[in-house]
């Protein structure tokens, strides 16, 4: 049974079609990619799953459908996010940054804090922690880290909230290549435990590193799909990178059949 499930999925500003029935499902315990040239619609797509912009078409999630929800309410069914720029909250530790996510408030737990109350440690947090590698910065502000573990903070968070899915939105922007492996590493250790994700990232090293299935996005339409050796090689997403008429990708031997392929490189878009 999918997790996610999209199905002709539209959004429109005006006369500007920046979605045109884009369909796409993420099985459980899968690490999807989402991919494609600046501006092909990527992040437009995570926010209308999450509900931040109005959208046509059908959101489902475990078999249930979202369309036309809240985001608080899809989050409260497990749809999960993360955002391009990693917000923290600064005068808080990294483990404190949790538990905000871990234990959302309610007026009863609020009341409770009014008069000293403090809330138990949810065993999310922690687990969240050695998932992501940072049992070690549990207690230490979040002002104090680099840029590779404030995203890695940034995805423990979204996990912490237990959900069905992660919509991760360029996890790895900023990331030096070490810290783009590490990060690469441990959200395939995420999807391996059990959470769906689904992963923008202009990174193609990490992208075809660790994702079981990819699609591609060309303004605001699907053009290709399938496992990673097969997008790498869709001469419609090489013409969609480098250009139709420019496109000679190198060729190398496939020791599978033993022809040749063309081979979409790992090189990062340019902005």
């Amino acid at each position: 049974m999918n997790v996610l499930s999209v199905q002709q999925l539209g959004v429109s500003y005006g006369g500007v079609h920046a979605l045109s029935d884009v369909s796409l499902e993420v099985g459980e315990g899968q690490l999807v990619g989402l991919i494609g040239p600046n501006g092909a619609g990527k992040t437009t797509f995570v926010d209308a799953v999450t509900g931040l912009v109005a959208a046509r078409g059908r959101v489902e999630l475990d078999g249930k459908d979202l369309t036309g929800r809240p985001p608080h309410a899809r989050a409260r069914r497990g749809l999960a996010r993360t955002f391009q720029s990693s917000e923290l909250f600064e005068d808080l530790t990294v483990a404190e940054n949790l538990q905000v996510t871990a234990d959302p408030s309610t007026w009863w737990t609020a009341l409770g804090e009014t008069f000293g109350r403090r809330p138990s440690p949810n065993p999310a947090v922690p687990q969240a922690l050695t998932a992501l590698g940072l049992d070690d910065l549990a207690d230490a502000s979040a002002h104090e880290l680099s840029q590779g573990r404030r995203k890695l903070v940034g995805v423990a968070r979204a996990l912490a909230a237990r959900p069905r899915i992660i919509c991760l939105d360029e996890p790895a922007a900023g990331l030096d290549t070490t810290e783009s492996a590490e990060l690469g590493r441990r959200l395939r250790t995420v999807a391996d435990a059990g959470t769906a994700l689904l992963l923008i990232d202009h990174d193609m090293s990490l992208v075809m590193g660790i994702c079981d299935h990819v699609v591609v996005l060309e303004f605001g339409k699907v053009i290709a799909s399938g496992t990673p050796a097969q997008v790498r090689t869709d001469p419609a997403v090489i013409a969609a990178y480098l250009g139709a008429s420019t496109a000679q990708p190198a060729t190398t031997s496939d020791t599978s059949t033993g022809g040749s392929a063309k081979t979409l490189t790992s090189t990062p878009e340019t902005p």
